[in-house]
């Protein structure tokens, strides 16, 4: 089972997120802010991070940064998931490593979709 590591302050977000991430069939692992995303890392690597952005202790940026710089998470394939969604903000997600770059609110079929692609999947859509 692949697993989904979602980083992200919000916690309207993240309940909808594992959820929908579940439903998909995705072991769910949660972080609140970018610290604790990386604490997390470090006990459990997942395939793929879902980041937020503006989060507190490290922004995702930063977060994205130092996984982009571990040669233990090379692996790991990051998708920004963010209310930020100008180009400016986009390209310095990609800039820095992101595999993706999400805006909020976002289809959950579209965001299915781009996981799916991340981690060469055919399909991720919910049973």
């Amino acid at each position: 089972m692949q697993s989904i590591l979602v980083a992200d302050d919000d916690p309207t977000v993240v309940v909808a997120l594992r959820y929908v991430l579940e439903q998909a069939g995705f072991k769910v692992a949660v972080a609140q802010d970018g610290q604790e995303a990386l604490d997390v890392m470090r006990r459990d690597v997942p395939d793929l991070l879902l980041l937020d952005v503006m989060m507190p202790r490290l922004s995702g940026y930063d977060v994205c940064e130092r996984v982009r710089a571990s040669p233990a998470w090379q692996h790991v394939r990051i998708l920004m998931l963010t209310a930020k969604g100008g180009v400016v903000e986009a390209s310095k997600g990609m800039a820095l490593g992101a595999d993706d770059y999400m805006t909020k609110p976002f289809s959950t079929r579209e965001l299915l979709s781009r996981i799916g692609r991340l981690l060469s999947r055919q399909t991720c859509e919910p049973t």
